[in-house]
């Protein structure tokens, strides 16, 4: 008899509500294991405001080194108000995007039933993308600096770095996640201005176009924000370089019904690991008060098991939310975790 498939996921909880939605998006990849046959060996990493107060260490070489080692990386969320802006945010998430080469930001934007949209009559079915979002170039790379800082001759410069390389893969992906779904792929960026990189990304979409037969469209990113809020059906996936990828996500999680549902994957598609989070914040405010939506937690965990190749089970997790969602306001997080989690070990309805 073979050996039960098994699989080691890193933790980095975090900050603020992170443990709190982590813990319910772990309860429900255990169940999702347990009907599909899989196990989970969880690995938790101190990470966050509490170890960088205590020590000074924000992500320490030899813990990257263990990283680098599991199969997959689930993070809950970092910041708080005692840590400087920044610290957290580019020493450990974006060190960890840069230092295992995760260079697609891959993003759902997807209305489930039972959510409010603030738009005006829009159905679950309108509502329905993917954004992919370059990962690892851009104006994130943190090149440039400060001149005469403090003085009223200060200057300062933030250099846009993107490859032909960096592009050209990130393409490539966005357009097989088009081949899957409708065959229809639309590059944002701001050609009219932004005339150096925005023609490396054209030229680079038209070739990879090409290559993969999918149907190609092009709007300005500021276009973009209007249609999203219009028309989204015109959109199936999006692909963008890093900062608008990082703007255009955040109305698209806001058009979804909020952050509450809106999950992400940092993913290197050719190795491991990869790294699931929610996109929203450690919310500080309402830690441990129970009021956590640990929904987009739980989606993360479903894209990491599709990322595992464990489809059915990641299947079973997202039914799993989606079935929680009606009424989801008047349960606690952990209650909430709880349906999701009866959910998907029946694979019915939580109630």
């Amino acid at each position: 008899m073979s050996a039960p498939r098994g699989y080691k996921v890193a933790v980095l909880a975090g900050d603020g509500i992170g443990p709190e939605v982590v813990a319910e998006a772990r309860k429900a990849a255990e169940a999702a294991g347990a009907r599909f046959g899989f196990g989970l060996d969880w690995v938790d990493y101190d990470l966050g405001a509490d170890r960088y107060l205590r020590t000074g260490e924000v992500l320490p070489d030899a813990v990257l080194a263990e990283l680098r080692e599991v199969d997959a990386i689930l993070l809950g969320a970092v910041g708080r108000p005692d840590v400087p802006p920044g610290v957290l945010e580019r020493g450990l998430l974006l060190r960890l995007r840069f230092e295992l080469d995760l260079y697609v930001n891959l993003r759902p934007v997807k209305l489930y039933p039972g959510v409010s949209s603030p738009l005006a009559d829009v159905k679950p079915d309108d509502i329905d993308l993917l954004v992919v979002r370059e990962n690892t170039e851009g104006v994130y790379v943190g090149a440039g600096g400060t001149v005469h800082r403090g003085g009223p001759a200060e200057a300062a410069t933030e250099t846009s770095i993107e490859t032909r390389a960096g592009v050209e893969r990130c393409l490539r992906f966005a357009a097989a996640k088009a081949r899957q779904r409708a065959g229809r792929l639309t590059l944002v960026h701001k050609t009219n201005v932004l005339v150096h990189a925005g023609d490396l990304w054209q030229r680079a979409a038209r070739a990879v176009a090409t290559e993969t037969g999918v149907a190609l469209d092009y709007v300005h990113a500021d276009a973009a924000c209007l249609y999203l809020v219009s028309d989204p059906g015109r959109f199936d996936v999006m692909v963008t370089d890093n900062l608008f990828g990082d703007i255009l996500t955040d109305l698209g999680a806001a058009i979804a019904g909020g952050l509450g549902t809106a999950a992400s994957a940092n993913l290197n598609p050719d190795s491991s690991p990869s790294l699931f989070e929610p996109v929203h914040g450690s919310a500080p405010d309402i830690a441990g008060t129970g009021r956590a939506n640990p929904v987009a937690a739980v989606l993360s965990a479903s894209l990491l098991l599709d990322h595992l190749g464990e489809r059915g089970a990641a299947a079973a997790l997202e039914a799993g939310a989606v079935a929680a969602l009606p009424g989801a306001a008047g349960y606690s997080t952990q209650a909430l975790g709880d349906r999701i989690a009866t959910a998907v070990a029946g694979g019915g309805s939580p109630d």
